[in-house]
């Protein structure tokens, strides 16, 4: 699945548990927390619901992320430069027997169609919602066209008189019309005041001004953003009911904490006559376009009910309420701000590497890649020096396919399931779709034709406890074999880097891991391509086909060249991608670098 479908699943299950956390905790320690502590505790939504969206390195703040991938693998990110290398169009090579591609295609048994599917029923649930707010905002500006302004001057001069009193500076506009059953706040840029045609007529200048402070103080409170706020996470997150109970728990305790905004404006013994004013505008239903993008007074009378059991019973909060509601905010807030960053790395943390080398050169090779979307790492052995294409991909962990035949001959070789001298293994004779494979082979001739049963073989007699010793011993990416056993190399369980494909190659050629070495050269030899009079060149591609399409490529190796050793690892994926196609490409980049071919 592709890392962001698993980042935002993963933020969707995150934002389901902390909605539940605050449920719990309202419900729990209620008691503990102010009634203004009860609505902004739900802010704290808006951290995991953004997070897999936001553009870190559209604003430089990679390093978040990278700090956070960091700490699961306990390593620091790399410093580095960075140049641009331009390099020609890429022409086929003659290759030999390892540059040829033999892959057997993988049946997803969830196809991807079903993925692409999934998120196409979520784009469209996302454009219905979104024409629903275009439609309710023309709506809106139709209702703010047909409003008519008042002129009353005892009124505007009793709206001032509440904007001083509630602290909102701004010039808020005030009208009326036949459209609205309750006084509402409205408007962005320009905001404005509306109350139902009949308001100046029936009520008091005292109820109108409980009306304006209530209104006022969803604008001092910027309620009309945070509407909007709710409804951009609503678009992204509109399949999941626990999101949509929130948003509507949230604008509860909204009208609420904006009673107690009032209540705390007033002298006490104006309490009933507050409550009173908002009974006025108790109405059977709460459904007009206007009130989903609008903070308003008004509200269902079981809303209204609500509110004037809280009216009756309030009491100014004491200093005691006020430090245990900040502490419990406090508390959720490191919660929820510890591990939200893991949302957005935990997804494929263990499909990333860290990598902490600080010789490296970044470069730029775009031009040789041909549409492909990859990654090329280099490590130059004698200046201990990388230069790589592509940090992120560089990083990223996929199926090595093929590639991992290099690490079965070697296990096979160290178990002695086969040694140097002794590596024939006789056809069974199940038909294969490449005729190089139906036929009995050796290790160098199975090596060469990428042969799948010969290698299939070694593993099975290795067997997958010992299997695993060896990834673990020498580290091969994320070690994962809970994959079928005949399988797991082939867009399966197990993933590598590029960049970690370079360092096992490193380890190979040097045996770092104290393997024998008559088996370290037999490994070599089956991986020996060509040997020219200025050096020698080792590698193997592989190729990841899924449902019939190539999708993954890979040239891994290395080139000795009078004593001087260069490893090199080069993935490409999508448009076709397949072993063959990275050699050619690696080829090229190793050709303009000077190394072997030049």
């Amino acid at each position: 699945m592709d890392t962001f479908i698993q980042r935002f699943l993963l933020s969707t299950l995150l934002v389901t548990l902390l909605i539940i956390t605050i449920l719990l905790l309202k419900k729990g320690l209620g008691k503990h927390l102010s009634i203004k502590a009860h609505y902004k505790i739900w802010f704290f939504l808006s951290i995991p619901l953004i997070t897999p969206f936001f553009p870190w390195n559209f604003f430089n703040l990679g390093v978040i992320p990278d700090f956070f991938r960091a700490l699961l693998a306990q390593n620091k990110t790399p410093s580095f430069t960075k140049e641009k290398v331009n390099g020609p169009a890429v022409s086929q090579i003659e290759n030999s027997d390892l540059l040829r591609d033999f892959a057997i295609s993988v049946n997803r048994s969830t196809p991807e169609f079903v993925f692409n599917a999934a998120m196409s029923i979520w784009g469209i649930g996302g454009i219905i919602l979104i024409g629903w707010i275009i439609f309710s905002n023309v709506q809106i500006r139709q209702i703010k066209k047909s409003a008519s302004f008042i002129k009353d001057q005892k009124i505007k001069a009793l709206l001032q008189e509440c904007k001083e009193i509630v602290g909102v500076k701004r010039d808020v506009l005030l009208q009326e019309s036949s459209v609205v059953n309750s006084p509402v706040t409205l408007g962005l840029v320009k905001p404005y005041i509306l109350l139902p045609i009949k308001t100046r007529e029936e009520f008091s200048l005292i109820e109108l001004k409980y009306v304006f402070l209530h209104e006022l103080s969803h604008q001092k409170s910027k309620d009309v953003l945070v509407n909007y706020g709710m409804w951009v996470l609503q678009i992204m997150y509109w399949f999941n009911p626990f999101v949509w109970y929130a948003l509507k728990r949230m604008r509860i305790d909204r009208e609420l904490a904006c009673d107690v905004s009032v209540l705390n404006l007033i002298d006490e013994r104006r309490y009933i006559e507050y409550g009173q004013t908002i009974i006025h505008f108790a109405s059977g239903k709460n459904d007009r376009v206007y009130q989903q993008f609008a903070s308003g007074m008004g509200g269902t009378k079981k809303q209204i009910k609500q509110r004037i059991l809280n009216i009756a019973k309030y009491t100014r909060d004491s200093q005691v309420l006020k430090w245990k509601s900040k502490v419990i905010c406090i508390a959720l807030g490191i919660f929820v701000l510890s591990i939200t960053p893991f949302t957005y790395v935990a997804a494929s943390s263990d499909d990333v590497y860290e990598f902490t080398e600080k010789n490296i050169s970044y470069e730029d090779l775009s031009d040789y890649f041909n549409g492909h979307e990859g990654s090329f790492v280099l490590y130059d052995a004698t200046k201990k020096q990388y230069q790589i294409y592509n940090r992120e991909m560089s990083q990223q962990r996929v199926s090595p396919n093929s590639t991992y035949k290099i690490y079965s001959a070697l296990f096979a070789l160290e178990s002695k399931v086969i040694s140097a001298d002794s590596n024939d293994q006789v056809w069974d004779g199940k038909v294969s779709p490449y005729k190089e494979w139906n036929q009995n082979h050796n290790l160098s001739t199975a090596m060469g034709s990428s042969v799948n049963w010969y290698f299939q073989n070694l593993d099975q007699k290795v067997g997958k406890k010992q299997l695993q010793d060896y990834f673990h011993k020498i580290k091969y990416g994320n070690e994962d074999l809970s994959g079928q056993l005949d399988r797991y190399w082939m867009e399966s369980t197990l993933k590598i880097s590029p960049i970690e494909q370079v360092e096992l190659l490193v380890a190979l050629e040097e045996n770092n891991f104290g393997f024998k070495e008559e088996n370290i050269q037999a490994v070599k030899q089956a991986i020996s391509i060509e040997e020219k009079e200025k050096g020698q060149l080792f590698g193997k591609t592989g190729t990841g086909t899924i449902n019939g399409q190539d999708e993954n490529g890979w040239f891994i190796g290395y080139v000795e060249e009078a004593g001087h050793f260069y490893y090199f690892a080069i993935h490409i994926q999508k448009n076709g991608a397949n072993g063959s196609k990275a050699a050619d490409i690696a080829k090229h980049i190793l050709d303009d670098k000077n190394i072997y071919w030049h």
